[in-house]
């Protein structure tokens, strides 16, 4: 990937940091210009500092493992018109925003698609919204395609796979700013162990095995 391997070792990602540093600009102004009344604006380095936190996660076993991808609610789960699984997860914007690899493999493609900014949980946002999509080989050769799209909020996605990375199961990889969704395009013969509505986190919550 295009960072070192102790980039997203910190509890709160490095891509935040700018953010955090303005939300406590403003905290200080505030204070500053309106005395203690202006500590309502706490409010907003919390908020920032929550959105980039990056929580340790234990990222369960095995080579078919199929791991989420990100924290969120399970609002997909069906086979699609040529059979596919299609699987999306809705991340609100108190929702840890960082993306991990839901398979160990190769990364064979990387797509971005410039488009709208559509409500995330909308199905067609994965088809108007703008949107970063890779495809993973498995080692069992099976390919999956894992997508990250803006959301209403979200304007900026942020990937450092690159073409050719072999990436662990539960790798942080990129992440989506504010609010967005990410969808998995399985094997349609794959085991599936999540249901729409359920909660899922990033990089520990199964979401289910490929058949090979």
């Amino acid at each position: 990937m295009k960072v070192s391997p102790d980039h997203f070792s910190k509890p709160i990602a490095k891509e935040g940091m700018p953010f955090i540093l303005i939300s406590l600009g403003i905290l200080a102004g505030s204070v500053y210009l309106l005395g203690p009344a202006g500590g309502i604006f706490t409010v907003i380095p919390v908020f920032v500092i929550n959105f980039f936190r990056n929580p340790t996660r234990q990222v369960p076993p095995g080579e078919k493992t199929i791991v989420s991808p990100a924290d969120g609610k399970i609002v997909r789960v069906e086979h699609d018109d040529r059979g596919r699984m299609q699987v999306s997860i809705f991340m609100n914007v108190f929702d840890v925003h960082l993306n991990r690899i839901p398979i160990k493999g190769i990364v064979k493609g990387i797509a971005y698609h410039p488009g709208k900014f559509l409500n995330a949980d909308m199905d067609k946002a994965s088809l108007e919204n703008e949107r970063n999509t890779l495809v993973i080989e498995t080692q069992g050769k099976q390919e999956i395609r894992m997508t990250q799209v803006a959301g209403l909020i979200a304007r900026r996605i942020v990937c450092y796979a690159e073409v050719n990375d072999l990436l662990e199961s539960g790798v942080i990889f990129g992440l989506i700013r504010f609010g967005s969704r990410v969808d998995l395009d399985l094997p349609g013969d794959s085991e599936i162990r999540v249901s729409m509505g359920d909660r899922v986190r990033g990089g520990e919550s199964v979401i289910g095995y490929i058949s090979s």
